[in-house]
């Protein structure tokens, strides 16, 4: 069989092991791409590093190598200003590359990551001399995505209006990691009767991921159980406000990795229950999928992204922001558990759909 490659290009170092969406995704997708035959050519680092690996992909294009396409994924710092110290120490080299490719036949998509910098918040939080400068920095990568790309990849489609600047595009959510072992234990749990229902909440817990309405409706519920799973340092940070409205039956925790597998066993339902307005209602976090990986069925807000996913696929519900809306579900589920066995029949047919190698496998459909 004939040797297939292609390009994964990310303007910016990266630590590979990291836990955050912008390490896991691009490690996630190079792996997909591998899974699916491709050689993967990987152009990832500071300038010097990325310069020295698209010298030698362009030695590769000249010498007759045929690479079927380029993935590429945004930083979330412009991408002339990549460099440790911020300073454009290699202003041609990123885009410059691209207009090689293109030039060279070979079909461009590109993961844009999010839209910070055009909400209120950006300029609550950075400076206005820093924003003097990287605003314009972000206009100039729409500006060449628009020139360059084939297709600008988003994180969901309510992400468009914000990057009307580029004309082609596709939503290319995160993806699921697909574990045999999950998906038999819980096929073996569904039916169990329990007096409890357990409610599990895995991320941040400051002002974008405020808890109040999730933590009110549930502490007075005697017959639900909340554990919320977030970072000790941020919980100690907040943890004199949301102290008013703990109740004995909500437990924090601060675990990751393998350590959280128990309480995703015992969960029953998975919370993704905020406020979806602005700059969170087009996010796609990658929990969404973690939850879905772990097939267990999730509560989440109407007006989101991740809402309409739940909708969509019918692993969950997608509910108003209002804790007596909230409430009145639970309840519901508590009286009548077939609900919750209706949206478990869901969950291994969306994670199939979902998966990272479904992500690889429709890139490389577009761009092939």
């Amino acid at each position: 069989m004939k040797e297939k490659f292609c390009v994964v290009h990310i303007p910016n170092y990266i630590d590979l092991n990291g836990k955050s969406g912008s390490s896991i995704r691009p490690r996630k997708m190079v792996e997909a791409f591998e899974s699916c035959g491709y050689h993967v050519d990987f152009v990832m680092g500071y300038g010097a590093d990325r310069k020295e690996k698209i010298k030698k992909i362009k030695e590769n294009i000249r010498n007759g190598v045929k690479y079927d396409f380029l993935y590429s994924e945004n930083s979330t710092t412009p991408t002339l200003l990549t460099e440790k110290n911020h300073f454009p120490r290699y202003p041609h080299l990123d885009f410059g590359f691209m207009g090689f490719c293109k030039k060279n036949g070979i079909k461009i998509g590109l993961f844009y990551r999010d839209i910070y910098w055009k909400f209120e918040v950006y300029k609550k939080e950075v400076p206005l001399f820093k924003r003097c400068i990287s605003i314009p920095m972000y206009k100039y990568d729409l500006k060449q995505y628009n020139k360059l790309l084939d297709i600008l990849y988003l994180p969901s489609a309510k992400m468009r209006p914000y990057v009307s600047e580029v004309s082609k595009y596709k939503p290319l959510p995160p993806g699921c990691d697909i574990d045999k072992e999950i998906i038999k234990y819980k096929k073996e749990e569904q039916g169990k009767d329990s007096k409890v229902l357990n409610l599990f909440y895995v991320g941040g817990v400051g002002d974008l991921y405020d808890l109040t309405e999730l933590l009110l409706a549930v502490r007075n519920l005697d017959f639900v159980q909340l554990t919320v799973c977030c970072r000790k340092e941020e919980w100690n940070a907040r943890q004199h406000y949301y102290g008013q409205y703990m109740g004995d039956n909500i437990t924090v925790v601060h675990k990751s990795g393998k350590d959280l597998l128990p309480y995703y066993r015992q969960a029953d339902i998975c919370m993704l229950f905020f406020e979806s307005s602005g700059y969170r209602g087009f996010a796609m976090p990658i929990k969404l999928f973690e939850y879905l990986s772990m097939q267990t069925p999730i509560i989440a807000t109407q007006g989101s992204a991740a809402g309409d996913f739940v909708e969509q696929n019918d692993i969950g519900w997608n509910i108003g922001y209002d804790r007596n809306e909230l409430e009145e579900l639970l309840n519901q589920i508590n009286t009548n558990r077939n609900l919750l066995e209706e949206k478990r029949g869901n969950l291994e047919t969306a994670l199939m759909k979902n998966s990272w190698k479904a992500r690889a496998e429709q890139v490389i459909q577009d761009l092939k």
